[in-house]
C-alpha cells in the first residue's frame, strides 16, 4: 500500500492509485505573475484557531483508525514572524493521516487566478517520517467541486496532482526532493477554473523560487452541497506510523 488519500470538502472521501514514474521536469525560474489590481487576499490564515478536522477522511474512503493529531498556532520558534502554527501526527497505525482545513468566505463566481502559498519547516530528524505531506484549496460553486490538490510523495519523489472526479492521483512531471530539515522551504501553487465547462485548471507549482509551469486538466466533481472555499494541509503516516510535525508560516490564498 501506498499512500493514502488527500482529504477534499470534508463530506466527501478520496482514495489513490499507486505512483507512477515521471520524467525529469525543465524548470522555469522566476516568480510567478504579480495578480492584478481587484484582486482579494487573505494573509497569514495559519495564524488562527479556526482550523479543522474530520477524523478518519484522509483516510482511504474514509475508513480505518483516525491518527491523534493536533495543531497549535502562535508558535514563536520555529517561525519567520514569531507566530507560526505547528501540524501534528501520531499514528499508531501505519498509513492513517490526519486533514486540517479551514472554511472561508464562498467565491461566488469563475476563479480566473487563485494561489495558495506557505513557508513549511520539517524539524530535524523527522525528515523521513512522512509518507506524505498535501495541501489544496477548493471551491464548491452550485454543487461543483473544484479541487486544488498537491501531493508531495516521499520514497517515489514525485509531486502529484489529486483528479477529484476520478478519486486518483495523477504523477506529474515535477520531480519532489524531500524538505531539508531545519530551514523554510516556500511553496506556490497556481491555479484557476472554468465554470461553464466545470473544468479544473492546475497551471504551476513553485519550489523555492523555482516555477514548474505544468498545465494540467481535470473535470470538476458534481457533489451537492453548499457553496464553499476552503484551504487543507494533509499529513500522511508511513509504514512505521512515526510521529512527525511540521510548521507552516505566511500562508495566504490570493484570489481574483
Amino acid at each position: 500500500m501506498m499512500s493514502v488519500s488527500c482529504g477534499g470538502s470534508p463530506a466527501t472521501t478520496h482514495t489513490t492509485t499507486g505512483p507512477a514514474s515521471s520524467p525529469s521536469p525543465t524548470p522555469a525560474s522566476g516568480p510567478p505573475p504579480v495578480a492584478p489590481a481587484g484582486t482579494t487576499v487573505l494573509d497569514n490564515v495559519e495564524d488562527t484557531n479556526s482550523w479543522l478536522t474530520c477524523g478518519n477522511c484522509g483516510n482511504n474512503g474514509a475508513t480505518g483508525p483516525t491518527a491523534s493529531s493536533s495543531f497549535t498556532p502562535g508558535i514563536a520558534s520555529p517561525s519567520e514572524d514569531s507566530a507560526s502554527t505547528e501540524f501534528s501526527i501520531a499514528a499508531t497505525v501505519p498509513y492513517t493521516n490526519a486533514y486540517f482545513y479551514q472554511e472561508h468566505t464562498p467565491i461566488n463566481g469563475q476563479i480566473n487566478a487563485i494561489t495558495y502559498e506557505f513557508d513549511i519547516y520539517i524539524p530535524r530528524g523527522m525528515e523521513t517520517a512522512p509518507q506524505a505531506i498535501e495541501f489544496e484549496c477548493q471551491q464548491m460553486l452550485g454543487g461543483w467541486v473544484y479541487n486544488f490538490g498537491w501531493q508531495a510523495l516521499y520514497g517515489q519523489n514525485i509531486w502529484r496532482i489529486f483528479d477529484y472526479g476520478l478519486k486518483q492521483w495523477d504523477a506529474t512531471t515535477v520531480a519532489f526532493t524531500p524538505f531539508a530539515p531545519g530551514t523554510w522551504h516556500h511553496i506556490l501553487a497556481e491555479y484557476h477554473n472554468d465554470t461553464t465547462t466545470h473544468t479544473v485548471y492546475h497551471d504551476a507549482l513553485t519550489v523555492d523560487g523555482t516555477r514548474y509551469p505544468v498545465n494540467v486538466t481535470h473535470n470538476a466533481f458534481y457533489g451537492g452541497g453548499r457553496d464553499q472555499l476552503t484551504n487543507a494541509v494533509q499529513l500522511d503516516s508511513n509504514i512505521a506510523a512515526a510521529p512527525y510535525s511540521v510548521y507552516v508560516d505566511k500562508m495566504r490564498i490570493t484570489y481574483r
